[in-house]
């Protein structure tokens, strides 16, 4: 089925904003994380996430940590391409509420944890004055029209805001084989919910005169005055004139002399010479006839209005190993693929049309039923923790992440394709992070995080980017009392600008442009969290 494909509206089906950690992993789960980063080794409350076989480190007794953490994400989109109104795009992601819940219970060699924790997702974004995505199709009404009726400019009201939160439901069991070494056995299920809400509307420009006018009424008008000409033309081609002129068709009575003229004058105010063959002239006409009719409508106001669910299941294995009388300590996690398909709820019209068919019904981006996937990938997570004095302590940590082997429903040219067609390899990270405890209450802390990407240019598009980046993170802890303690973190994220060089075809018409897309953001991480020991015997 030919796709007339003359306005384009691009939304990523996986989540909108991943916090820290892989392409779509959140691995901010702690307050302790958020203020030194390398948490891979952890045997406190939060190794139920982390390092949940150093749980068996724990002293006997249940324990609860409850945290939230206040998210600001800057997304930073700016284009070469000439005929646009600004260089310049920018969206926002705020997060107020983004919790991690975890509890587990020690006795003997045995505990059993329970975690809850936005794993993916968790803010909703919100672009004000649009993308590039959403302007260059309108901006390409400007050259396009530009001879012979002087387009000179174009506006429109665009406007998207999309929610995306998988929540992670985490259970398992830690077992202690001896002092050294411990075991973890456990799953996630993971509840995956999108939502998109946006519009498309008061695209404008002013062809041959000073006001300008909605671009879907100029296109309704060109419609009306080739519909006569492309359906005078078409009858002759399917009655087997292609062959012949206008003049030779009136000749052997195919058409009247009144016919002949009304056709001629139609040719002659489109610039074709009126002794063209008639197939060759229809050739010409019923192509802009269709695009016409087609951007008569597609340029018309539209809204937008999608909900995707889904859910998944991964399993996952630990491994903690304590040596040098426990002065090390080494944490390793696997976590496998979540394989998630997300069905679409989509409002009667509101999937957002991007293209015309060839019997004239409306192609969306989005319809009701449809299935697609967006898993999460395998991830592999090694960490080590080393008491240099009994005040101060340094710990790695590394992660990595099987992008190329998931699914996130990706598409290239409207078409779903898997990620091997678009990431080269997974990606990595690297965290340094360093304690010092002050006195027996209170400890500060500061960490380092390199996050390393592998995807392939083609992945990169505007709603849907991912950058290397470098973080820095501080905090620290106090002891409210021996049963309750008090973790706050602040960090930073910068990312490396990447550069997406395409071609960009002209309105469909196969004029192809080069274009520059620069892609850059910023996250603000600010974290509080309190960890309880509700009974047992008192921390070793």
């Amino acid at each position: 089925m030919k796709r007339l494909a003359l306005l384009f509206i691009g939304i990523m089906v996986f989540p909108l904003f991943s916090n820290a950690g892989g392409i779509v992993t959140n691995t901010n789960q702690s307050a302790a994380w958020v203020r030194m980063f390398a948490r891979d080794a952890s045997t406190g409350i939060d190794a139920v996430y982390f390092n949940p076989a150093g749980l068996a480190k724990l002293s006997d007794g249940f324990y609860i940590s409850l945290t939230d953490q206040i998210l600001v994400q800057n997304r930073y989109i700016s284009s070469d391409y000439e005929y646009l109104n600004t260089a310049d795009f920018e969206g926002s992601v705020f997060a107020p509420l983004f919790p991690s819940i975890y509890a587990a219970y020690k006795k003997g060699k045995i505990a059993i944890s329970l975690g809850i924790n936005v794993i993916g997702g968790g803010g909703s974004a919100t672009f004000e004055k649009g993308l590039p995505m959403f302007d260059m199709s309108a901006s390409d009404l400007v050259p396009m029209l530009n001879s012979p009726y002087d387009a000179t400019s174009y506006s429109l009201d665009a406007y998207l805001e999309g929610s995306s939160v998988f929540w992670g439901y985490q259970l398992g069991v830690t077992y202690a084989i001896n002092d050294m070494i411990s075991i973890y056995a456990g799953a996630r299920y993971v509840s995956a919910k999108n939502t998109y809400v946006g519009h498309l509307k008061d695209i404008t420009l002013n062809p041959g005169q000073p006001s300008e006018m909605l671009a879907a009424d100029y296109f309704t008008s060109a419609a009306a005055s080739l519909q006569p000409l492309d359906a005078g033309l078409g009858g002759l081609v399917t009655g087997g004139a292609g062959a012949l002129t206008l003049a030779q068709a009136e000749g052997l009575g195919v058409i009247t002399n009144a016919q002949r003229l009304a056709l001629e004058g139609g040719l002659t105010a489109l610039g074709i010479p009126t002794a063209t063959p008639i197939g060759t002239a229809y050739g010409f006409v019923h192509p802009n006839y269709t695009k016409a009719a087609a951007a008569s409508v597609l340029l018309a106001d539209q809204e937008g209005d999608v909900e995707q669910k889904g859910s998944g299941f991964a399993p996952i294995i630990g491994v903690n190993l304590s040596l040098m009388e426990s002065k090390l300590n080494i944490g390793m996690k696997y976590e496998f693929e979540t394989n998630i398909e997300l069905e679409n709820s989509v409002a009667d019209g509101k999937g957002f049309a991007i293209a015309m068919d060839e019997t004239g019904q409306k192609v969306y981006m989005y319809n009701d039923g449809e299935k697609v996937n967006s898993d999460m990938p395998a991830m592999l997570a090694i960490g080590a923790d080393y008491k240099l004095t009994d005040k101060f302590s340094v710990a790695l940590g590394g992660h990595l992440y099987f992008d190329k082997q998931a699914n996130y429903g990706k598409k290239i040219d409207n078409v779903y394709v898997d990620n091997d067609k678009l990431i080269n390899k997974g990606l990595w990270e690297f965290a340094l992070g360093m304690e010092y405890k002050v006195s027996e209450k209170l400890l500060f802390s500061l960490g380092y995080l390199h996050t390393q990407i592998g995807v392939k240019e083609i992945y990169q598009s505007n709603l849907s980017y991912t950058n290397s980046s470098n973080s820095i993170g501080f905090g620290g802890a106090y002891k409210i009392s021996p049963a309750i303690e008090l973790n706050l973190g602040f960090g930073y994220t910068t990312y490396q600008t990447f550069d997406k060089n395409f071609d960009h075809d002209l309105g469909g018409s196969g004029t192809m442009i080069p274009v520059i897309e620069s892609y850059d953001k910023d996250n603000l991480f600010i974290a509080i969290g309190l960890d309880f020991k509700l009974f047992g015997n008192k921390q070793e």
